[in-house]
């Protein structure tokens, strides 16, 4: 596995620069980012925030809210992506698990052991290693990296981790960066946004933007 060619920090700079800081996450509630997660399938970044601002707006994010809603309502909702019908069905699965087993409330879980909140989190549909560790990212509980495929692409492209058909080895080899940007929540919530907004904006899996990208000078996959 190659080192870190380059310091973290000055790839965070280059691209806060490019792009501007990221945006505000829409929610740091445990529960509401289990529903983001299922609330528009395949959809865009835009596409899935306005689907969950209009279920937080028309619908409500509490289990309870959810579990009272029609189906009418929940597929307004989950139309923002495909299979509207299956995902409305996993909306109200999420909302069964958090009332069922966590009696509405995920802080508890969340803020505890690592290992154990993973565990937790992962009994929600959609919801695999990488998932879990970006709702406890974005809640404010972990200082984890939790890259998505789009990140870890800018990664394998910059000479951090070796780029390769498993996502799950990649998704590993992706701790020597987390380990290199510390403790620090915020710089690593911040880190997480930038990655994968350049990998879905300039450094796309193909016809990448390499004329355009403020890493261009840095990077080993225009250079090699």
């Amino acid at each position: 596995m190659p080192g870190l060619p380059i310091d973290i920090d000055l790839v965070a700079d280059a691209l806060r620069a490019h792009y501007g800081t990221p945006p505000p996450i829409p929610t740091t509630d445990p529960f509401e980012l289990v529903l983001l997660e299922n609330v528009a399938y395949l959809a865009p970044p835009d596409r899935r925030v306005a689907a969950f601002q209009l279920l937080k707006r028309e619908v409500g994010t509490s289990p309870a809210d959810i579990l009272a809603a029609s189906d009418a309502a929940l597929e307004r909702v989950t139309a923002h992506g495909i299979l509207k019908t299956r995902f409305a069905a996993k909306l109200r699965t999420c909302a069964t698990i958090a009332a069922g087993s966590f009696g509405s409330d995920l802080g508890p879980v969340v803020f505890g052991p690592l290992q154990a909140a993973k565990k937790a989190l992962r009994r929600f549909p959609g919801i695999g290693e990488p998932g879990a560790e970006k709702i406890l990212l974005f809640a404010g509980a972990q200082t984890l990296l939790a890259p998505d495929s789009n990140a870890l692409r800018v990664l394998a492209r910059l000479g951090f981790i070796q780029e390769e058909p498993s996502y799950p080895r990649m998704y590993a080899a992706s701790r020597l960066v987390e380990r290199s940007i510390g403790a620090n929540a915020g710089k690593m919530l911040e880190v997480h946004q930038l990655l994968q907004h350049h990998g879905q904006i300039l450094c796309k899996r193909t016809a990448p933007a390499c004329h355009s990208c403020p890493l261009a000078t840095r990077c080993a996959f225009l250079h090699k």
